[in-house]
């Protein structure tokens, strides 16, 4: 069993370096492999909604400039995915975001594998980071993998991480809830239990089409638009 584990610093002996460092020993105790992933020293292309990879099933990006497709490649021989991320302005930072937008747009997702998600702060922003990175793995049939508290260190520096005894509890509980996990889906398929069936997705748009009796607001949209020429500077 495998797991890769994504770094979206972009310094690669930095905080959030540190916590998963963590990880990777505990999995490592319960004979997990692991891969890191340096993704933050790349210049990472953000999704331009082509439909490329849809459209001609490749499978993977168009844009083949960067690890997205390394990543893709390697998620199917591993078990399990782990990504962490500095809070930037009470977010996840901007190469990682791109470089999951992508990853997992172009691969359909990773179902029923464990996914975990670990941010790093100075101080605030921590969980809405983690939200938002843990949304890749709801909406992809990937099982969330549970800790003690959030999964998040705090500290400037790694040095500082290691006085956050609590944050590095959260990261090796992490490490052994993964390693669990994993193997109890290994022992469910040598049992012989499947997995849930695929109905398949259904997609409904919220626009819909105006039926004739249907009153067209538009007009009195559009009014709004027009320019008050007492609001203007004289010529």
């Amino acid at each position: 069993m495998k797991v890769l584990l994504l770094n979206g610093s972009p310094h690669t002996e930095g905080c959030t370096n540190r916590a998963l460092q963590e990880i990777i020993k505990e999995l490592h105790k319960e004979g997990i492999e692991t891969e890191l992933m340096q993704v933050g020293i790349h210049t990472i292309r953000g999704c331009k909604g082509c439909g490329m990879c849809r459209k001609n099933k490749l499978g993977k990006c168009i844009f083949g400039d960067d690890p997205v497709n390394v990543a893709i490649a390697k998620m199917e021989e591993c078990d399990g995915l782990i990504v962490g991320s500095p809070v930037h302005y009470a977010g996840a930072a901007g190469d990682i975001t791109s470089f999951l937008d992508r990853m997992f747009y172009a691969s359909k997702g990773f179902p029923y594998k464990p996914g975990a998600a670990i941010v790093s702060c100075r101080r605030a922003g921590s969980t809405a980071a983690l939200e938002q990175l843990n949304k890749y793995f709801m909406m992809n049939n990937m099982p969330l993998v549970p800790s003690a508290y959030w999964n998040m260190v705090h500290g400037n520096t790694p040095e500082e991480v290691e006085q956050d005894k609590e944050g590095l509890m959260v990261m090796r509980t992490v490490g052994r809830n993964m390693a669990w996990m994993l193997k109890s889906i290994e022992a469910g398929k040598a049992a012989g239990l499947t997995l849930p069936p695929d109905e398949g997705k259904i997609r409904t748009n919220f626009i819909r089409k105006i039926e004739p009796e249907q009153k067209n607001f538009a007009p009195y949209f559009t009014s709004y638009n027009k320019v008050n020429k007492a609001y203007q500077d004289e010529d």
